[in-house]
């Protein structure tokens, strides 16, 4: 028998990504008043741009990036959003050349990642797997959930946390951001949410949010309202938190939330994705299902604090 390629078409995929990807992804150092940490960064955009997990850089104005070929610099904190768990640096020096982004909405399950980052600070590791799952859902720090997470079984460790989840063509396509357990790591999706959440932190160093005070509960619907939304299950108001716009609303305990600003609500995740900048101070029409009949409520959202 003739001697077979020792290089499969997988450990082929595997290296061309770690070649085109690892140079760009950074170990990351932190100090802050909690002691110090480590994490991942990777280079995304020009001027040395980077983007990290917010949760390793909490409490921190700037990191020390150490690359694969040595090249250490300092970078700044240009903002962090708790909410989606992003964040991004500015290098002070120069960098590697930026990665290519990809689109998570394309990937499909059983698909081949490649996870790169600082796990342990063990710096320029390599670790390979296959998509899980998708549209996971990961709660953060500050109280939201993060939608459409990417799962996989790539091995994740504590320092992974920043670093890239790349396809096999070499395109990032997730920020990795948890271990959930063995062969589970979870990654935030780079798609078209976060290219904008990742713009507007670099531009303005924050994101700004709607918020209403709405204490949701995910219940199942009468059949004849269920028919009516489109959906088994609906948001209903579980709470109104005090002094809160929804409180002052009119809107009550037990009302079935069906449109907020004329789009259909069947859960908290929706009325979320509806809380932008825009809609900050802003009346909108709320739609709910109240005793059997469907009422029109205007409620103005304030801007959502996190202190």
């Amino acid at each position: 028998m003739p001697d077979q390629d020792p290089l499969d078409s997988y450990s082929r995929t595997v290296i061309s990504v770690t070649e085109a990807v690892l140079p760009s992804v950074a170990s990351l150092a932190v100090r802050s008043a909690r002691g110090n940490g480590a994490g991942s960064a990777s280079v995304i955009g020009a001027g040395g741009i980077m983007l990290t997990s917010a949760h390793v850089v909490v409490g921190v104005d700037a990191a020390t990036a150490t690359f694969a070929d040595g090249t250490e610099v300092e970078a700044d904190v240009v903002g962090r959003d708790p909410l989606s768990d992003l964040a991004v640096l500015r290098a002070r020096g120069p960098v590697p050349e930026p990665l290519r982004l990809g689109d998570a909405s394309l990937l499909k399950v059983g698909q081949l990642v490649v996870a790169l980052g600082n796990p342990h600070g063990l710096a320029g590791s390599v670790t390979a797997g296959i998509v899980s799952g998708l549209g996971r859902s990961l709660p953060t720090q500050a109280g939201r959930v993060i939608d459409e997470v990417i799962q996989t079984d790539a091995a994740l460790n504590p320092g992974n946390s920043g670093g890239v989840l790349a396809d096999g063509s070499g395109r990032m396509v997730g920020v990795n951001t948890a271990v959930a357990g063995v062969g589970l790591g979870l990654a935030v999706p780079i798609n078209e949410t976060t290219r904008s959440i990742i713009a507007t932190l670099t531009e303005r160093g924050r994101v700004r949010r709607a918020w209403l005070g709405i204490v949701g509960a995910q219940v199942a619907l009468a059949p004849a309202l269920a028919e009516r939304i489109g959906s088994p299950t609906g948001l209903q108001v579980a709470g109104l938190a005090e002094d809160s716009p929804a409180a002052a609303s009119g809107l009550h305990r037990g009302d079935i939330v069906v449109e907020l600003d004329g789009n259909r609500v069947v859960n908290t995740t929706a009325v979320q994705k509806l809380m932008v900048e825009d809609a900050i101070d802003r009346p909108i029409e709320i739609t709910v299902w109240r005793n059997g009949a469907l009422v029109d409520v205007i409620v103005t959202p304030r801007e959502l604090s996190l202190r």
